[in-house]
């Protein structure tokens, strides 16, 4: 997820139980041009771990070196993305623009894996539209070529996120006899409920959160009690959203400085006080606040308002 799953989202989300995570996707061609942006989203740490890097590119050479670049940064493994929608991404070959073409898809992906030491896993769609839903043969091929796990998101390219995510093909490539591999499912899991009734009825080895942790990244610790106990947590109280998001603010402001730590955590505060009535004056002063000191007095003042509005 580009310019969400930087460090500080993914330290908020480790805190609250994610298992596996996966950095926002690294352009090859960025890497091997030195790019400033694409080099610092290669920035990982150990309280991380297991943390993958994920790679995008159309250029079997460009992605190999990429590959190489990233595996010097001593990740648990490299993630090649095939499902990426967007238009700018597919125009050059990338991300899901490479399900038009299988056998390139293949030797990039073969490629990749002879070039580097580490494990190498994919993310893709189901096909590139309705008529050519061929992750059956993807999984197979992909496998043969040495890739160690496979996520898979139930819609193809043309739906982009529109429509209900289709399971039943990631449960048959899951079912495969040929498949040893592991196999993840991806798309429209919001709850602890479905993320347990979709592991079960479709078989696969586990569930890849990506939306549904955009400000609620409870959302992975909701799931394993529900697994292991079929009870469903109470949603986190206003204190405990604020703490969660402070938190998210303060990693903001260590890895990206006070300036662009602040900015860039705005678009944030929506989602983590989504659902609270009459938020919206609230969510405007926390987006037009440019210091640390009024961002935690209006902290202060939510948690006041919605604790004890008698005093407000």
């Amino acid at each position: 997820m580009e310019d969400v799953s930087d460090p500080p989202f993914r330290a908020v989300c480790k805190e609250n139980g994610a298992d596996l995570m996966f950095t926002e996707f690294i352009s090859s061609e960025g890497l091997i041009r030195d790019a400033i942006k694409s080099r610092q989203k290669l920035d990982i740490y150990d309280y991380e771990r297991p943390i993958g890097i994920q790679i995008f590119g159309g250029d079997e050479e460009a992605m190999c070196i990429s590959a190489r670049i990233v595996e010097a940064t001593a990740p648990d493994l490299c993630d090649i993305n095939f499902g990426c929608p967007v238009k700018k991404v597919v125009c050059k070959g990338a991300g899901a623009g490479i399900l038009k073409d299988l056998p390139k898809m293949v030797s990039l992906t073969k490629a990749v894996v002879d070039s580097v030491k580490i494990p190498v896993t994919v993310k893709t769609r189901l096909g590139w539209d309705n008529d050519s839903k061929n992750i059956e043969e993807v999984a197979e091929r992909l496998q043969d070529v040495g890739i160690q796990a496979l996520s898979i998101h139930g819609r193809t390219r043309a739906q982009m996120y529109k429509g209900e995510a289709d399971w039943s093909l990631i449960a048959k490539v899951k079912n495969n006899p040929r498949i040893h591999i592991p196999i993840f499912g991806n798309g429209d899991i919001d709850s602890p409920q479905k993320a347990l009734e979709y592991k079960n009825r479709y078989g696969v080895d586990g569930v890849m959160i990506g939306r549904a942790a955009i400000g609620y990244p409870w959302i992975f610790n909701e799931i394993k009690h529900y697994t292991q106990t079929g009870e469903v947590l109470a949603p986190p109280s206003i204190e405990e959203r604020i703490r969660v998001c402070k938190k998210h603010l303060m990693h903001s402001l260590q890895w990206k400085g006070p300036k662009l730590g602040i900015l860039e955590m705005r678009p944030h505060y929506s989602n983590y006080l989504k659902g609270l009535s009459h938020i919206k004056d609230f969510r405007m002063m926390l987006v037009h606040a440019d210091s640390l000191e009024h961002i935690e007095e209006i902290f202060g003042k939510i948690i006041q308002h919605y604790t004890n509005p008698e005093l407000v």
